[in-house]
């Protein structure tokens, strides 16, 4: 899965920010900096997310998810694989939540 992670990544941080309505302009890129931060701090973590960031990428999903229909095609590519990454995140952080004992909170 960090692999699938990191591949995302590097398409996501290669990809030029796309041209979205104003009216949810700020929103979206608050989202790709959240979502961005969290994905970093996975990596430098060595693939470890707490749950307080497994919250707030769900929040931020759940964001996407009511945006995404408003966007045109390449915004909407740009955000979707936004979107895949977050979901990685919370899958990973559940597998190392059951790896390490806990259960999914």
């Amino acid at each position: 899965m960090k692999d699938d992670i990191l591949s995302l990544w590097r398409d996501h941080r290669q990809a030029a920010l796309p041209d979205v309505p104003r009216e949810s302009m700020g929103e979206l890129w608050v989202l790709d900096e959240v979502i961005g931060g969290c994905v970093n701090f996975y990596l430098q973590a060595g693939g470890a997310l707490d749950a307080p960031r497994k919250a707030i990428l769900e929040d931020c999903r759940a964001d996407l998810a009511r945006l995404l229909p408003d966007l045109e095609e390449t915004a909407v590519s740009y955000f979707s694989r936004l979107e895949a990454l977050a979901g990685l995140l919370i899958q990973a952080s559940e597998k190392g939540a059951e790896k390490n004992g806990v259960g999914p909170s």
